[in-house]
């Protein structure tokens, strides 16, 4: 083959299938870490989006639905958290309060006067002891459960917490609409709770996309109020109580 121009031309032509060569492999390399990276990620996470709908006497929807719970039964990873339900004018705040395995709940006192938290649930009963104004108690939940809370000192006060070992939880917006955010795909069991309307549960199927317009319903008409016991076992005092 005869290239006109000489061998200028011609080393400059092999310059430029180098180059076109080294171009061709960065790419392909780059193509190969990308591919990588995502195989790493793991598999694509979608959203699972849907709506509860808390029945209550007379109407379709009840007032306090962003009180429930939902979330997918599954266990897995969690990170522990430090929150607080604080006690003030003879209330907790908030009532409600959903958190992994392992988490610290503490609970300031911003009353003046004494209370004495404490919980007979079976799975994690404990007791904070009494204590003032300022000072702040707490406890560590370290096994799954829906942990029912009170004062020993006023009948009154009850909290929840919601006490979960997997990472897809969440409580619903005053509409019943929720959000549990970054599902990887597979079956699951979707759960619902709500201290009037007790439980329900329906199986799903969450794609790489996510899962869209998911419904469930819990029923509150038959719920009936029922006092707590105090920390003995015993019920509150009617009579003798200063504050």
């Amino acid at each position: 083959m005869t290239v006109s121009g000489g061998p200028g031309k011609l080393l400059g032509m092999r310059a430029k299938v180098q180059r076109a060569g080294r171009l061709r492999r960065a790419v392909r390399v780059a193509a190969g870490a990308t591919a990588l990276a995502l195989a790493a990620a793991g598999p694509r996470l979608g959203d699972v989006r849907g709506r509860l709908t808390l029945i209550d006497k007379g109407k379709d929807q009840a007032d306090d639905v962003a009180q429930a719970v939902v979330w997918l039964e599954r266990p897995g990873p969690v990170q522990p958290v430090q929150v607080e339900i604080t006690t003030s004018n003879k209330a907790f705040s908030p009532h409600v309060l959903v958190v992994p395995v392992g988490s610290t709940v503490a609970c300031p006192n911003h009353d003046p006067f004494n209370h004495n938290v404490f919980s007979l649930a079976e799975e994690q009963p404990f007791d904070l002891g009494l204590y003032g104004r300022g000072e702040t108690r707490s406890v560590r939940f370290t096994r799954a459960g829906i942990i029912r809370v009170y004062c020993n000192v006023h009948a009154q006060m009850s909290a929840l917490v919601v006490v979960r070992d997997g990472p897809h939880y969440t409580q619903p917006s005053g509409d019943g609409s929720f959000t549990l955010p970054q599902v990887p795909p597979g079956h699951y069991v979707l759960q619902a709770w709500h201290e009037r309307g007790e439980g329900a549960s329906r199986a799903v199927e969450v794609s790489p996309s996510g899962l869209t317009d998911v419904t469930i319903q819990l029923d509150a008409r038959g719920y009936r109020f029922r006092p707590h016991l105090n920390k003995f076992g015993q019920p509150y005092p009617l009579e003798g109580r200063r504050y």
